[in-house]
């Protein structure tokens, strides 16, 4: 016990500032990007045919491409998703994804959106079609009911799995390791490899991935008791 207090204190200093450099950016930016893609690929879902012919070919040619889109990201690894983005698509003379930090993040982006999407479609479908019929005969128009009426109940609704979705992005950012990013489990590796402590720097790389997570947890148990003042 007394060397494993004594590793902590040597590599604890470390490993945080891997996670501040490298784990929470890579974590906060790709999040961001996918609740992006989540938000545009659902309402694409949930989205009514229009009257006009061609834009309701349009319609089913984006509900067609956003399906497969959620289709491929929720039936592949992600490890095998970061290989193919940053040593496949290189190799086949495809350059945009050659730094591991834009392929890393173009992944993890658009793998938490195709499983965020989900989330967010469910939540728009909870809403009551009555609601939406209500604020449509005040003459609201569709982009209003949505703005006004749906989205702020779906956001309510999408909190708890879009917060699970956050947590095991944080999780998830320990992949990033095989495409030479140096976030908090691959430096736990790099010290492993020269101090043979391989045991001790995983438990204790785990229990910062821990503090971490917790403390979303905390954040989303808050957030989920502050907007359901709303919903009385």
């Amino acid at each position: 016990m007394t060397d494993f207090i004594d590793l902590a204190i040597k590599y604890l200093p470390r490993l945080l500032v891997a996670a501040f450099q490298y784990t929470l950016p890579l974590t906060a930016i790709s999040f961001f990007f996918g609740i992006i893609f989540a938000i545009t690929t659902a309402l694409i879902r949930v989205a009514k045919a229009p009257q006009n012919e061609w834009a309701d070919a349009a319609l089913k040619i984006l509900k067609g491409v956003a399906a497969t889109y959620v289709w491929f990201f929720r039936s592949t690894p992600m490890l095998v998703q970061l290989f193919i983005v940053f040593y496949g698509l290189p190799n086949a003379h495809i350059a945009l994804f050659q730094s591991a930090w834009v392929s890393a993040i173009t992944v993890f982006s658009l793998n938490t959106g195709a499983y965020a999407s989900e989330s967010i479609r469910a939540a728009i479908s909870s809403v009551p079609e009555v609601q939406k019929q209500a604020a449509e005969s005040l003459g609201m128009t569709t982009t209003q009911v949505y703005l006004y009426v749906v989205l702020p109940q779906a956001s309510r609704i999408s909190i708890p799995p879009l917060s699970n979705s956050l947590i095991s992005l944080l999780k998830d950012t320990s992949l990033a390791s095989v495409i030479t990013i140096v976030e908090m489990f691959y430096l736990s590796q790099q010290i492993a490899a020269t101090n043979y402590k391989v045991l001790s720097m995983y438990i204790l790389v785990a229990m910062v991935y821990a503090l971490f997570t917790s403390i979303l947890s905390i954040g989303q148990h808050y957030l989920e008791k502050y907007t359901s003042r709303f919903a009385q």
